[in-house]
Formats: structure tokens, sequence, C-alpha cells
């Protein structure tokens, strides 16, 4: 069977999403999602919703933790760059947001149609598995506008690389 084109420009312009909390279970998503875009084309993004800086007695006070906050999440987000390049050779899309996790994900989910895919790790102990895949396959299952990939959080390297 011979691809079309068009089907080989949706391949490649397909993005898979990882949020990037600060989870154990983070490095199996981001992880995943790599080997993925490496093994079947598309682009890696990388989602890091910083909380906003709250009641602050100052203004300039509150400007400066939301700077700080933001460059964290950048210094973050470039050193997990580096780990998505070497494994997909592309460079992945940055995005860093303020406010709630699940409420920056839907919105940016709404606001982006590149965006075709969300990768999530199951959090690895026994109290479930995690505040966000629990709202996006609950009360938030509606609002959730791409498929949903839910990697158990304790797949070893050996495992991701036999089930991608």
């Amino acid at each position: 069977m011979v691809e079309t084109e068009e089907a080989a420009q949706a391949r490649r312009d397909r993005v898979f999403l990882v949020v990037v909390d600060d989870s154990a279970e983070r490095s199996v998503a981001l992880r995943y999602a790599a080997l993925r875009v490496r093994k079947s084309g598309g682009r890696v993004a990388l989602l890091r919703v910083i909380e906003p800086a709250g009641q602050v007695e100052w203004a300039g006070v509150g400007a400066m933790l939301s700077e700080e906050r933001r460059e964290e999440a950048e210094r973050l987000l470039s050193g997990l760059a580096a780990e998505v390049n070497e494994i997909t050779g592309g460079v992945p899309m940055l995005l860093i947001r303020e406010g709630d996790a699940r409420d920056e994900l839907l919105a940016l989910l709404e606001e982006d149609p590149r965006i075709s895919i969300l990768v999530l790790a199951s959090a690895t102990g026994g109290a479930g598995p995690g505040p966000l895949i629990q709202a996006l396959t609950g009360r938030y299952a509606s609002k959730l506008l791409v498929p949903m990939t839910i990697v158990p959080g304790a797949m070893s390297d050996a495992e991701l690389q036999r089930v991608t």
C-alpha cells in the first residue's frame, strides 16, 4: 500500500503533547512520546504549567516571583528538550502557561489544532492514576479534544522500546 502525500504530511504534522509536572513518572511519558515520534513521525510538545504568584502585598514582589517561576520552567524544559532532541533528532515545541494545570491543558488543546495526542503516565503508587488523569477520564472527559495515551508510570526503558 502506497502512502499518499496527504497521509504522509499528516503523520509528520502529528504532535504528541507531554505535560511536564514534578512527578517521577513524567520521564516515562516523555520517553514514550519521543520514541513514538522517532518511530512513526511527528513532533513532541512539552507543556509546563506554573502556579500563579497569588496574592502578594506588593506588585513588584509578585512579578518577581512569577518571573522566577518562568525562568525555572524554561530551564527545566530546555533540559528535557535536549533529551527529546537526542531521541527524535528534532526540536520539541516548548510551552509555558500559568494557572491550573487541568484548565490550562484543556485550553491549550482547544486553541492548538496541531496537538494530536496527549501522553500522560500513571502514578506508580497505590494512590490512583494521578489528579490530571483522574480529571480527564472522569468529570472533564467530554472536554478532551484529542486521544489520550496513558503510559504505566513504572515501565522500564526496554518495555517502552517494545511497545513503541
